[in-house]
């Protein structure tokens, strides 16, 4: 004899657990709603992350639905799960030091799903764990895979244009055809059909599949098929517009299209996966065995450990946060006059790299001292920042050398050592569009980072080093130093970037070293020939 599950009913043994779960529920999003509000703000700001609107009320279904599976289970807590706890709670932690909204927000996601094994235990949370698992849809991440989706983007529309007989010329992500001028952007990239079609591709395989490998290949399938409709939906975008003299599909029209091409790829994924679904699962019934009841003894103990490392990392970053901030003051501009550089106008005007609310800013040109009134000049670009923050930092998805809406289009890169060995990472850019005659010429251009004295060319040791700064008390001065020059002749600058290198980097770090020392300004500093207060 067996009982079926009422709907709304809660197992005795589930009452006290279901109240402390939702009592520390509650209190974690209360004490990260920075952290979770930022995320609601990307969802709503970017069309890419849009769809993570619907991921939660999508994971509260599908928990529900496991209602009658939950009833006959007996939650109790697992102190294992303290330590992945911990390890997430680290993992915030250090996002938080160094800005990273992406580790602050998985993070925060992972003590949310944690919190099931720790507190009603690991039955229960594999039970749900798909339902757990999807909520890590809800982080926006994901924009670091843009440069390399625009490229395939190119590369693949170049080459279909080249098999249908139509004659291309290709630099970057820039090309021209008898027709017209070409370039694929932040919107040509495929991003936002990637993320929609994993989401839904995923939720849409759990739902109809039983089989791990069934599920395993759709979601494969869902993660190549927007890859493929996205290069064909730029392919014929471009046809379209070649052969009807670009009167169709210019403008928002290629956007509009894109879209219904989607749709059109979504519907068919979703008829062919229908062919191979699976029934569902026998509703579970209860029997009539008295249930295991909990181990008090265990409980207090691991809310309390739990309780612990939830204030910690929060306590702690609200302390450093209390700290007074400090004031640029006025800061003179760097003297880089070694081996006879003589300061000077920068090479070009129309070219400034892209970060956001730095500290301190220099733009400025140098000359070698043979040719100090009509030879080639060097730029300098400095973006200075310390007490960072999410509206202030060095390493963000919004600060860029070039982007899509800038004069200067990137057309190649790679990587170039310094005779001590330090690598700075190079950039080819070209001036306007590909194949206008009044294009303002090439750019060779050196980047490379400072924290803490410490020189780095790699994203991700800037932001530990900032973090560990920090933690330790030692602050997360950091800049990007950025040298560039025209490039008339394959080669030659590089020989100019190498030599005003050698010459004047240890002025340059040794200034960025003394920049913070001055607290009597308010404002940003922003540094020119004379250097200026504020």
């Amino acid at each position: 004899m067996s009982l079926t599950i009422p709907s709304f009913y809660i197992a005795p043994q589930w009452r006290r657990p279901l109240a402390v779960f939702t009592l520390l529920l509650t209190a974690v999003l209360m004490l990260y709603s920075a952290t979770g509000l930022a995320m609601v703000g990307i969802w709503d700001r970017s069309e890419t992350f849009a769809h993570a609107f619907v991921v939660p009320p999508i994971s509260l279904w599908l928990i529900w639905r496991q209602r009658a599976s939950l009833a006959l289970l007996t939650p109790r807590p697992a102190p294992l799960f303290l330590l992945p706890m911990a390890a997430v709670a680290l993992l915030w932690l250090l996002g938080e030091l160094a800005a990273v909204n992406a580790a602050t927000q998985f993070a925060l996601t992972g003590m949310l799903v944690l919190l099931v094994p720790v507190v009603l235990g690991w039955p229960v949370a594999r039970c749900i764990a798909f339902p757990l698992g999807f909520l890590f849809f809800a982080v926006p991440f994901g924009e670091f895979m843009m440069p390399q989706l625009m490229e395939w983007t190119a590369h693949f529309t170049v080459a279909a244009l080249r098999l249908s007989g139509i004659p291309v010329y290709q630099e970057g992500l820039q090309f021209i055809i008898p027709s017209g001028n070409w370039s694929v952007v932040e919107a040509c990239s495929g991003i936002r059909y990637l993320m929609a079609s994993v989401m839904v591709g995923t939720l849409f395989a759990y739902l109809n599949y039983r089989s791990m490998t069934r599920r395993w290949i759709f979601v494969a399938f869902s993660v190549v098929l927007p890859l493929a409709a996205n290069w064909l939906r730029a392919y014929i975008i471009v046809m379209l517009g070649h052969y009807s003299d670009n009167k169709i599909a210019a403008g928002a029209d290629h956007l509009v299209y894109g879209w219904v091409l989607f749709g059109i790829i979504m519907l068919v994924m979703f008829m062919v996966g229908a062919r191979w679904s699976e029934p569902d699962a026998p509703p579970p019934v209860a029997s009539q065995a008295a249930p295991i009841k909990a181990r008090p003894s265990s409980l207090w103990p691991t809310l309390l450990a739990l309780v612990a490392l939830l204030v910690g990392p929060a306590l702690l970053v609200q302390q450093l946060n209390a700290q007074p901030r400090l004031s640029m003051g006025v800061v003179a501009a760097p003297v880089l006059t070694a081996s006879g550089w003589q300061r000077g106008a920068p090479p070009v005007t129309t070219f400034k790299p892209h970060y956001e609310n730095p500290a301190a800013a220099l733009d400025a040109g140098y000359r070698a001292a043979a040719s100090a009134t009509d030879g080639p000049a060097v730029g300098v670009y400095v973006a200075y920042y310390r007490q960072q923050n999410f509206d202030s930092k060095l390493i963000s998805s919004n600060n860029a050398l070039v982007t899509s809406r800038d004069a200067w289009a990137r057309i190649g890169s790679g990587q170039v050592a310094d005779d001590q060995g330090r690598v700075l990472l190079t950039t080819e850019l070209r001036g306007v569009a590909l194949g206008d005659e009044t294009s303002s010429g090439r750019l060779r251009v050196w980047q490379v980072y400072w924290v803490n004295g410490h020189i780095t060319s790699r994203d991700w040791q800037a932001k530990l080093l900032g973090a560990v700064g920090r933690l330790m008390g030692q602050g997360d001065a950091s800049a990007v130093i950025v040298l560039y020059a025209q490039k008339p002749v394959a080669g030659e600058n590089d020989a100019l970037l190498a030599a005003f290198w050698r010459d004047n980097q240890a002025s340059l770090t040794a200034w960025l070293a003394r920049i913070g020392t001055s607290a009597d300004g308010q404002s940003p500093a922003n540094l020119n020939n004379q250097g200026v207060s504020q």
